[in-house]
């Protein structure tokens, strides 16, 4: 229940910002303020503060122009802070993160009257790490310490590597870096990166003898006394599968806002993929069986390390062959000589089921490398104590302290290994969706390469479970959550319950001062050269001075287009294929704004996050519906699976994805309140198919012409 206190305090507010942005209060606005206070007000707790109550979640469509930044940050905060929980605001891509952090929130601080901190959160990965840092600048030669193993993932660093430790260990000691990749002035080299951070298996953390000056914790002190943590799906999803409050708060304290939420699905998938490339664990496995002798002389001296150490050679003998049989058999399976052809290709188990002689090898990996990874384990864990003065390992820190991160490492990969091999050994419940497993052939240079895959075909378990079930409060929010106007597609993907809270709010814009037509020239895409040639011809009818993003679902055809263009469109062609983005847009925005016209082609990411209001943008032309076929092993396993139930996968998942890709294409051309224009569907198929209708319903209400004739503005 939102008691009167919260509300007043929420209203004032929002009048402050109001008044003090000089902005014009909006209904969708103010609606979605007030479904979120509800429902985060709403959430029953015990004494302890643990929520008790199982409606804690909203899920809020806001199109492009609701103001949904300032909508969730002045309704959830003032009820994050009267219930003693954090903030922590997700983005899916940086633009939108830097638009919170450097924009919204110093705003709102500025204007509300309301008193918090903020933070913006990252990954141990984009920090600095001193200790490594302190051993670079012993000399620009790897750390004569170092094992084989370790100089040969710190190799070839660029040749300004010297120079740019020194720099930065001037810059971090003055005070003038944080420390942070991000806000170090140039890019930083991948390889040069990697010899200076370490993840979260090789970090000692408070027994580092570099643990106070360490960038990484002096930003987790600020994120702990701030009451929003700004930070993105990815970093909340790698925290909740390292247990939940490793490096954001847990998550029962918590109150998560999604933006761009839509993305959600997808991102917490890429995050249950398990991978095994066979020749590089091979190599791996061959360099520490090559470091063994360093690895004895410095750590033999304690018992147990000296036994584990001994025990390694026959670990490593016993994985060997059958690595090597492992790839044999991928190989014989997909049909392929091994080695053969520089083209990556996947061969994909059909159900997910993998051959029974593959099932029976991944047995025998599953108890070896299990075996490996305890015994790393236990090495790990002993050269970390031996870090801790209060602790007695028969170990000095000295001793210990350079050959922890290798450790670490290797305990990391050998866990990887085990799980990659326990989930091709597995086999799926019969009552639940199969996982997808597959193996990938690529080259490397020279080197060819295969890779064992396996991945759930969805996340909604795992996110229902271990984010929605375990937060005290969530928000997700995107221009684009429903699909054919429901939001069930979101619900499946997501694992969100049919109790949680669902609405659509209404749009600011006027979509009647936009056309969408669907001209006499759209045809059948099937056959790829007359509508290529449809595509040219209706393009090259376009008046001199308009400004046009044609969006295509095929690099191919955008390249078959733009090479049959005509003067003087083919000299005003911004091609994706051509240019980077942001000079692309330069150009586009330099070229309209003398007055000429400019035409941009581009694929699918440029049919979401680009902002070209105004007369920047009068026309989109979508070349066909946006369609696509689950080839990906995971799609195509699940498709194979809802076949399997009777389903029909191009209704259950094409239509609905490409609904939600339809709506976020055309939402290309109405960015402002006073933006207007047209978009042209060249795709038939959306007047002659059964689906078409649904697809057309599910866009904005513009004013419709079909084939020349101006139809009635749907309601």
């Amino acid at each position: 229940m939102l008691d009167e206190t919260l509300k007043q305090e929420i209203q004032d507010a929002y009048r402050r910002t109001l008044e003090g942005l000089e902005l014009t209060p909006r209904y969708g606005q103010r609606l979605m303020i007030a479904e979120i206070a509800r429902t985060l007000a709403g959430i029953e707790h015990d004494d302890q503060g643990r929520r008790t109550s199982q409606e804690h979640v909203c899920v809020l469509e806001a199109g492009t122009g609701t103001g949904k930044t300032l909508a969730y940050l002045l309704a959830a905060l003032p009820v994050a802070k009267a219930r003693g929980k954090r903030l922590v605001v997700a983005t899916a891509t940086v633009a939108l993160q830097e638009q919170v952090l450097n924009q919204d929130l110093p705003r709102l601080r500025e204007h509300s009257g309301l008193d918090f901190d903020y933070a913006l959160a990252k990954g141990r990965g984009r920090y600095l790490c001193v200790a490594k840092l302190d051993q670079a600048l012993e000399g620009s030669e790897p750390n004569p310490t170092l094992s084989l193993f370790e100089q040969t993932i710190a190799t070839d660093a660029g040749g300004d590597f010297p120079q740019l430790v020194q720099e930065m260990a001037d810059t971090y000691a003055s005070g003038k870096w944080e420390g942070d990749r991000d806000s170090w002035p140039v890019a930083i080299d991948d390889r040069d990166w990697r010899r200076l951070t370490v993840d979260h298996r090789q970090c000692t953390n408070r027994r580092c003898g570099h643990f106070g000056a360490c960038a990484y914790f002096r930003s987790r002190r600020h994120l702990e006394q701030a009451d929003i943590v700004v930070a993105n799906h990815d970093l909340v999803l790698a925290d909740l599968a390292l247990g939940g409050g490793m490096v954001l708060p847990p998550p029962k304290e918590c109150i998560y806002i999604f933006d761009e939420g839509h993305h959600l699905p997808d991102k917490a998938l890429d995050h249950f993929h398990h991978r095994f490339a066979v020749n590089g664990t091979l190599r791996w496995l061959r360099t520490l069986k090559k470091s063994l002798t360093e690895l004895n002389t410095a750590l033999a001296a304690q018992p147990t390390l000296a036994r584990l150490l001994a025990a390694f050679p026959e670990r490593i003998a016993a994985l060997e062959p059958s690595l090597g049989e492992a790839y044999a058999m991928g190989h014989q399976i997909a049909g392929l000589e091994q080695g053969a052809g520089d083209e990556t290709r996947h061969h994909r188990f059909a159900n997910g089921r993998a051959p029974a002689p593959l099932v029976a090898l991944a047995q025998q990996l599953v108890i070896p490398f299990a075996a490996l990874a305890r015994d790393l384990e236990t090495m790990t864990e002993i050269l970390r104590e031996s870090l801790d003065p209060d602790k007695s390992t028969g170990l000095s820190r000295e001793q210990a302290e350079p050959w922890l991160p290798l450790s670490a490492l290797l305990h990391g990969r050998a866990l990887d290994a085990h799980a990659l091999w326990q989930a091709l050994a597995s086999e799926d419940p019969p009552d639940q969706k199969p996982q997808a497993r597959w193996l990938t052939f690529e080259r490397f240079g020279s080197e060819p390469e295969l890779t064992f895959s396996a991945s759930p075909v969805s996340a909604a378990e795992t996110l229902a479970r271990h984010l929605w079930g375990a937060c005290y409060g969530a928000v997700v929010t995107s221009a684009t959550l429903t699909a054919l106007n429901r939001f069930e597609r979101l619900q499946e993907r997501a694992g969100l319950a049919n109790r949680y809270r669902y609405q659509r709010l209404p749009s600011p814009f006027d979509y009647s001062r936009a056309t969408l037509s669907v001209p006499r020239e759209a045809v059948e895409p099937g056959d790829p050269v007359a509508h290529d040639r449809a595509i040219v011809q209706f393009i090259e009818g376009r008046e001199d001075d308009e400004a046009i993003l044609v969006l295509f679902s095929s690099r191919k055809q955008l390249k078959s287009v733009a090479e049959a263009l005509a003067e003087p469109w083919a000299s005003r062609l911004l091609s994706q294929d051509r240019l980077p983005k942001r000079e692309l847009l330069e150009r586009h925005r330099k070229a309209v704004g003398a007055g000429q016209g400019s035409l941009i082609f581009g694929l699918a990411s440029f049919a979401e996050g680009i902002d070209l209001p105004g007369r920047y943008l009068t026309h989109v032309v979508i070349t066909r519906l946006p369609f696509s076929v689950p080839d990906d092993p995971v799609g195509a396993t699940l498709a194979e699976w809802i076949e399997s139930q009777g389903g029909n996968p191009f209704m259950r998942i094409s239509v609905p994805d490409a609904s939600i890709k339809l709506v976020q294409a055309c939402g290309r051309l109405i960015r402002k309140e006073n933006d207007s224009g047209r978009i042209s569907l060249l795709d038939r198929r959306v007047l002659t198919r059964r689906y078409g209708k649904a697809l057309l319903d599910a866009l904005p209400p513009f004013r419709r012409e079909i084939e020349g004739v101006v139809k009635e503005t749907p309601a």
